[in-house]
């Protein structure tokens, strides 16, 4: 079994990406099982909070165990996790799984985080965890797979098709478009955080990209770009 553990920053289209991977016959697909741990440890003032945590395993052994690294009747698992999540935690799964790395703009990201939270903090945007993550992949030889969510809106199909190449999948085009509504996959933080994606059936423009970046992040977008910009020279891109 091949296990795609994607790593994405928040207000990403890895919701998007999940609902593509969904369609595949070969493919099972999982919702950031590490989420209430992070909120449990985190004390972070998320919206659904309590309800989250008292759905959802919050020992990160147990969830490493059955959710990311146990049986399933498929050939694929895609496992979608913010990278912010991983905190506090045993890591030396990573190496057990192919990574990618879903990286947004800096300025796009966090202008959207902005609608959603107060007081956003570099721990918030997931940026600076998504690098220290690659590093450590390569400097273990296991160098993950980098693609950026502009990239794929540019080309959804020849950019999957690029990302399943990478992956050493064949490209399906079923990933390219789904159905509206609510998939039995979503977190149950759904009905807070998936209003555009259940509203979508394809990949397309997110609203946010064309928010102007609240002044008050302006040194925190500056932080940002420094991290980003490496890891985006190193990501699949459309010629």
């Amino acid at each position: 079994m091949k296990r795609i553990n994607l790593l994405s920053s928040p207000r990403n289209i890895s919701t998007a990406l999940m609902y593509s991977f969904a369609q595949r016959k070969d493919t099972i697909v999982i919702d950031e099982p590490l989420y209430a741990r992070y909120l449990l440890l985190t004390n972070a003032d998320h919206p659904g909070r309590e309800e989250i945590i008292s759905n959802m395993e919050t020992d990160g052994k147990n969830i490493i165990r059955e959710a990311i690294l146990g049986e399933y009747k498929c050939d694929i698992l895609f496992i979608k996790q913010m990278a912010h999540h991983l905190i506090d935690l045993d890591e030396s799964f990573l190496e057990n799984v192919t990574n990618v790395l879903l990286i947004r703009n800096p300025s796009q990201l966090i202008s959207s985080l902005s609608q959603v939270l107060n007081n956003i903090e570099m721990r918030d945007t997931g940026i600076k965890k998504q690098y220290d993550i690659y590093k450590k992949l390569i400097s273990l030889d296991h160098k993950p797979i980098v693609i950026d969510s502009g990239e794929i809106l540019k080309a959804p199909e020849f950019s999957l098709s690029m990302l399943c190449e990478a992956l050493g999948i064949p490209f399906d085009k079923k990933m390219l478009r789904w159905n509206a509504g609510k998939r039995k996959e979503d977190g149950i933080w759904a009905k807070y955080w998936y209003e555009n994606v259940h509203k979508s059936t394809c990949f397309e423009k997110q609203k946010t990209s064309s928010r102007n970046l609240p002044d008050e992040y302006t040194s925190l977008y500056d932080e940002c770009m420094v991290f980003y910009n490496e890891m985006f020279s190193h990501s699949l891109k459309v010629k």
